[in-house]
């Protein structure tokens, strides 16, 4: 893809399944990558392994002073910020499995869920986009969700959560397209990976029924998609959000048993 040569990419969340995709795919496409986790020693082990042009960062995106370093860090190693990814999530079992409904989710998961999904995002804008409006400006990309896009019967807070990210990412490509940053939003529909069928297996079968092609996207999805948004290809582009679901969200809940009830080949 044209214009990532050389770009510097700040990548939150980038040791997870679909950040790492991301930084294989920009040192892929010729950019400069720094890597930044929760899980420090994965960031740093997959830097490694990515080889020269890449910085392994700890960045707890829940807190203020955390971001801060790890942006401050990687612009001090590379000299600038092009790219920023937002993609880290508070998606932990435990926190997960506190996150109900209104009536029942504990208001101390509610506010760590908004405080890393969103409130993170804003910081890390906050401290990049200074940075990028001084070099004539970059890009910003947003890990949004479909569960964004349309509710579910639970996770309540990370749905919440990640329709602000969209709403957020519209309000700073309206007041900061004048910089020259661009920002735009991703929202991926069910992510396959190994460890989750191991304790999903039928969550995803159900799923994937009234999936149009009948399979799970993959990291590698989400990512190439982000590398596009990144790059000089997608340069009139700005303030939208792109659902990468495999068609997930394109029609009516019912249309899979509508098709059956009517003796009709699914859709």
């Amino acid at each position: 893809m044209r214009g990532l040569r050389e770009k510097v990419a700040f990548v939150s969340g980038g040791a997870g399944g679909i950040g790492t995709a991301v930084a294989e795919r920009l040192i892929e496409e010729g950019a400069l990558v720094a890597v930044a986790d929760l899980d420090e020693d994965r960031a740093i082990a997959l830097a490694e392994r990515l080889g020269a042009g890449t910085l392994g960062l700890g960045v707890d995106i829940g807190e203020e002073a955390s971001i801060n370093r790890a942006i401050d860090a990687a612009y001090v190693h590379f000299g600038r910020i092009d790219i920023l990814v937002n993609n880290a999530a508070l998606t932990s079992p435990a926190v997960m499995s506190l996150d109900t409904d209104v009536t029942d989710i504990p208001l101390e998961t509610w506010n760590r869920t908004l405080e890393v999904n969103l409130t993170g995002y804003m910081l890390s804008c906050r401290r990049a986009i200074p940075l990028m409006a001084a070099a004539g400006g970059g890009t910003i990309i947003n890990t949004a969700s479909g569960s964004g896009l349309l509710a579910d019967a639970s996770r309540v807070a990370y749905g919440a959560s990640k329709a602000a990210i969209i709403s957020l990412t519209q309000y700073i490509a309206t007041q900061h397209g004048k910089d020259g940053i661009r920002c735009n939003a991703i929202a991926p529909g069910p992510v396959s990976a190994p460890h989750l069928r191991e304790f999903a297996g039928e969550i995803f079968a159900i799923i994937e029924r009234h999936m149009p092609m009948r399979k799970m996207g993959e990291p590698q999805d989400a990512a190439a998609l982000i590398a596009f948004l990144a790059s000089q290809d997608s340069r009139y582009i700005n303030g939208q959000v792109i659902a990468i679901d495999g068609g997930l969200t394109a029609h009516h809940a019912h249309v899979v048993d509508l098709a059956e009830h009517m003796g009709l080949a699914a859709p």
